[in-house]
């Protein structure tokens, strides 16, 4: 009895549910998978169009959506190069081997989370459903990083997400600022 095989859009579907679960065997998966860049970006794209829906309440309209997606791939490809390089170069393992592709694909990935995030379109969900959301990407995330840089330590892998967040967020604290005082200026 010769097997099916399974289409593209079941592959995606399946990464996905495994990836929510939290599937140490599928960041590995996809870390390995060249071919999943492609999926990697659809999930971030997903997530963010999650968000984008879940807070049509707050922001009142669909114009932010297509903002929130371009930047949440934006945003993303900024995270996983300063992830891969703190990882990789300032913190790396004996064992450590990986590049900058396995850093996108599993911190792509590790953002399926955020997907229930459209739940917050929901009136009173909208806080709670982003909280939810926000920590699990967040435990997916050490996920994603502990396997696309070989670690065998969950706290360096911990400590990598740290400071790569503190980073991003005193650059976006700059960029603010000077965006702020260019406004005002004009």
């Amino acid at each position: 009895m010769t097997k099916t095989p399974k289409s593209a859009g079941s592959v995606f579907y399946n990464r996905m549910i495994r990836a929510a679960r939290l599937d140490v065997s599928l960041y590995e998966e996809v870390e390995a998978d060249k071919s999943a860049i492609g999926q990697a970006v659809g999930v971030v794209a997903l997530s963010s169009l999650a968000a984008g829906i879940g807070t049509i309440g707050t922001f009142g309209g669909y114009g932010h959506i297509i903002g929130g997606v371009f930047w949440a791939l934006v945003t993303w490809i900024v995270w996983a190069g300063l992830t891969y390089w703190i990882g990789a170069h300032l913190l790396p393992e004996p064992q450590t081997k990986a590049d900058f592709g396995e850093m996108l694909r599993t911190t792509g990935f590790s953002s399926v989370p955020g997907v229930i995030r459209v739940i917050g379109i929901l009136p009173g969900l909208t806080e709670i459903v982003f909280i939810t959301a926000a920590v699990w990407m967040l435990v997916a995330m050490v996920i994603a990083i502990r396997q696309a840089l070989d670690y065998h330590s969950t706290w360096r892998a911990i400590g990598v997400c740290l400071i790569g967040w503190l980073i991003q967020a005193v650059v976006l604290i700059l960029t603010m600022r000077a965006a702020a005082h260019q406004y005002l200026a004009d």
